[in-house]
């Protein structure tokens, strides 16, 4: 699992002019829970980037006051104009606590829905597990190798062997399907028209050749 090496400054003022100077400086207010004590320090932009906009789930380590801990975003605000981050929540990871994360599907195996001619349409990006820091994974891994057309995978179907790992998600919620292309539908359809269409001539010629 990738982890991002990050520097924090200490905050000394927690309040809201404390914030809105700190963000004036182009820094970001962060706070990681878990633990004795909140940390409370300030990150720039750059030092947080690969962590945020990324798809993948990746650990932070965080250096504050010359402390290092290991720790996840739990939630991330943004300005609602310009989009910059305004502040982040971390959770610490502690050894032996359970915790839980959302991290992304992986697809493996290649579907035969999709071989014949259907459209992969990934219903959930992210699973939400929970598990103890030691067991943690960056991602889950779903196989569509049995996935055929018109079907679909749902969380009750995931195969999850690691036993260390439990899914929170609902086990009816669907995780991907094939569907059946607009294109594909309408090449069925006009070939089952002409088959009827063929099937009523035949018909028809048969009973002409019994009247006489």
């Amino acid at each position: 699992m990738e982890t991002i090496a990050i520097t924090g400054q200490p905050r000394e003022g927690l309040g809201k002019k404390a914030t809105r100077a700190a963000r004036r400086e182009g820094l970001i207010p962060c706070v990681a829970y878990g633990g004795d004590d909140a940390v409370q320090f300030t990150v720039t932009p750059n030092e947080v980037k690969d962590l945020i906009y990324t798809p993948e789930f990746k650990l932070a380590e965080i250096t504050v006051d010359g402390k290092t801990f290991k720790a996840f975003v739990k939630d991330l605000q943004f300005h609602p104009v310009t989009d910059e981050i305004v502040h982040i929540d971390f959770l610490r990871l502690i050894e032996g606590q359970t915790v839980k994360v959302d991290v992304p599907i992986r697809f493996k195996g290649v579907s035969p829905g999709v071989k014949n001619g259907g459209k992969l349409i990934q219903r959930l990006r992210r699973i939400r597990i929970k598990t103890k820091p030691e067991h943690l994974v960056d991602r889950i891994e779903v196989d569509i190798s049995k996935l055929k057309l018109n079907e679909s995978i749902r969380i009750r179907d995931v195969d999850q062997k690691l036993e260390t790992i439990e899914i929170m998600n609902s086990p009816g919620v669907p995780v991907a399907s094939v569907e059946t292309p607009r294109a594909l539908r309408s090449a069925a359809a006009a070939a089952a028209k002409a088959g009827e269409a063929a099937g009523e001539a035949e018909e028809g010629e048969e009973a002409e050749g019994g009247e006489e």
